[in-house]
């Protein structure tokens, strides 16, 4: 007997209601997380069974089929079930149904076309099983294209100061879990497939035990950082995965609705970062702060005033006068203490003094770039 033969098919035909009954009572029987789904999504693995046992009549009645079998099988269930239901679980399901319709051929074709049919639903459970995998990648897919539209709008939230508690939940939504320690990183993106890229990034953050969300923005690239300690380390540790240039990792906030923040100033850091040629990579927006200030930064410039000038102001004891003196005599110490009549043991003293106090050594030739940027706009700018 060949495929197409009238008898048999008749006989399959008839038995559809009957297999999927059983298929479903043995599914019942067998498989807890069936027995777990609601009334509605079983009705709907029912609808799935039947028409994949008519499905097979149908691929059996036809010889001239080419014997493949598409995902329509599927398409009489909403592609939510997806969700619902895990492609390993899929496949128990279409294990059961293939199992049972092996086990009820004897009873519902004659003895001399048991073997042709048992050997047609094993060529169908094949095609079947690749036809099941074709909705999984196909849901997986859309997915993974709506996720990544998702997260574009939830980064370019963050950038403009926009993020809410629905950001948040938006975030969380795509895995994000971390409540503090955000940072915005910024960089080039990199040639060729930038996908890959942010794909990379993200394995990188996860394996720091970091949350990440990306955004590739024309020649830049946003990374959202959730859970830093230090930024340097975290900034350092997705490096790599960028492109050629500076990348600039904003300060810690406290978290994502605050992101901004740390965008406002990474950005401001990388568009700053060409007038430091030798800057680490990644650098700090912090250690940008005199190249911001000289781009039109304002937060740049208040933000030296408030952490070296006014300090300095504010402790007294003559530190602001002997950096003064020690930055103009080009740091001589034994010339500064001339020019302020004191020991060049005090000067010492008050230049330890001014490092504890700013966190910028004057010995240092860029912190005492820093410095004396910090003390012009002291000047310049009303307290």
């Amino acid at each position: 007997m060949t495929r197409g033969a009238a008898e048999p098919t008749r006989r399959l035909e008839g038995a559809v209601g009957t297999l999927t009954q059983a298929a479903m009572a043995r599914m019942h029987e067998e498989l807890p997380w069936f027995r777990a789904l609601s009334a509605e999504h079983r009705s709907w693995i029912g609808l799935i069974a039947a028409a994949g046992i008519s499905s097979f009549v149908d691929w059996f009645k036809n010889p001239q089929s080419n014997g493949t079998v598409t995902a329509d099988v599927f398409g009489t269930a909403p592609r939510e079930l997806t969700g619902v239901v895990s492609l390993q679980q899929t496949v128990e399901m279409v294990r059961t149904t293939i199992g049972v319709v092996e086990e009820h051929v004897p009873a519902v074709v004659s003895g001399n076309d048991v073997a042709t049919v048992r050997e047609s639903v094993m060529l169908y459970s094949r095609e079947i099983a690749f036809a099941a995998a074709e909705v999984y990648a196909r849901a997986a897919e859309q997915r993974g294209a709506w996720d990544a539209r998702l997260e574009a709008l939830i980064v370019d939230s963050v950038l403009r100061g926009e993020a809410d508690d629905a950001v948040r939940s938006r975030a969380t939504a795509l895995g994000w879990a971390s409540t503090s320690g955000v940072c915005v990183v910024l960089g080039y993106t990199p040639a060729g497939d930038s996908a890959a890229a942010v794909d990379a990034i993200k394995r990188t953050a996860r394996a720091g035990h970091l949350d990440a969300l990306c955004a590739v923005q024309g020649e830049r690239l946003v990374v959202v950082l959730g859970g830093v300690d230090d930024p340097d380390k975290a900034g350092s540790r997705i490096a790599d995965h960028f492109g050629d240039g500076a990348i600039v990792t904003g300060p810690v906030v406290d978290d994502l609705l605050a992101a901004n923040r740390s965008a406002r100033a990474a950005i401001a850091g990388l568009r700053a970062a060409v007038a430091w040629p030798e800057a680490p990579r990644p650098v700090s927006s912090d250690d940008l702060l005199p190249e911001r200030a000289l781009a039109g930064d304002g937060h740049a410039r208040r933000q030296l005033v408030t952490s070296v000038h006014q300090p300095l102001v504010e402790a007294g004891s003559g530190l602001l006068e002997t950096l003064t003196a020690y930055l103009d005599t080009s740091g001589s110490i034994e010339a500064t203490g001339r020019r302020l009549f004191v020991h060049p043991n005090t000067v010492r003293y008050r230049l330890r003094r001014i490092a504890d106090v700013t966190g910028l050594s004057p010995s240092d030739a860029r912190d005492a770039y820093t410095l004396r940027l910090a003390l012009t706009l002291g000047r310049l700018l009303p307290p």
